[in-house]
């Protein structure tokens, strides 16, 4: 609906902004993680055709960028973003859980790109993502058929991490994996989210560099040494959050 695409990315932004949350989360109440794009939604775009379409149809173009924008909110996010899917995942859910860090599912999950099977080509970011998360002849044949891929089948390929037996069961897993990513020192974590994504959109050479320039400006002495002393004295780390953005300019 129009209300989560909206709210979506003020939330992410939110907790991005503060620097306090380490690792997000994206989960689902009911049968089904997603079910779709709000038709209306969409047909409210183009019913405002008015027999000029390339003028009226520069506003659907407008609201396709701020559909896109409002996932690739979890990409930018400095702290990895966990989806956790049960049942359907269908159409923009696709969207949104490959803008996500990692994935898991449990084993009634099927996930299907739907916008080809009405008529769409996807256009919010899975045919752009997916082929760089799961091999690219599988993510064609996705593409092209509307298939529902199985949860099983979509650890095979990569989509998933892991497959859980059930929906509470795979919650406890992710936050158990998102406890395990807290501990860490956040600025690490997120240099390593940023590292991850620059190398997946550049070449070898140009991700070294820029590892290279980014380490020597956000190294934090106070974090290794938290790291070392914590390990001799066989207790858990403890490392500030992450320092709010600021937005006062």
């Amino acid at each position: 609906s129009r209300e989560f695409w909206r709210e979506l990315p003020e939330i992410v932004r939110a907790l991005d902004d503060a620097g306090t949350a380490r690792v997000v989360v994206l989960s689902s109440t009911g049968r089904h993680f997603t079910a779709g794009l709000d038709f209306e939604l969409l047909s409210s775009e183009l019913a405002t055709d008015d027999g000029v379409a390339g003028r009226s149809r520069v506003g659907l173009r407008e609201m396709i960028l701020q559909l896109q924008e409002s996932l690739s909110c979890l990409e930018r996010a400095r702290m990895p973003v966990i989806a956790a899917v049960q049942g359907g995942c269908v159409g923009g859910g696709v969207d949104m859980i490959t803008a996500c860090d990692m994935r898991y599912c449990s084993e009634d999950a099927f996930f299907c790109i739907q916008e080809i099977n009405i008529g769409i080509t996807a256009d919010v970011g899975t045919l752009q993502r997916l082929p760089k998360i799961i091999p690219p002849g599988m993510a064609r044949e996705l593409a092209y058929t509307g298939r529902r891929l199985p949860a099983r089948r979509a650890r095979e390929i990569g989509l998933v991490n892991e497959v859980y037996p059930t929906q509470e069961a795979m919650l406890a897993g992710v936050m158990e994996i998102a406890r395990e990513i807290a501990g860490h020192s956040p600025l690490a974590v997120s240099g390593s989210k940023e590292m991850l994504n620059y190398a997946r959109d550049h070449g070898v050479a140009e991700a070294l560099d820029y590892i290279a320039t980014w380490q020597p400006g956000m190294l934090e002495p106070q974090d290794i040494l938290e790291a070392f002393r914590a390990n001799q004295e066989k207790r858990e780390p403890v490392f500030d959050d992450l320092m709010p953005l600021r937005k006062d300019f």
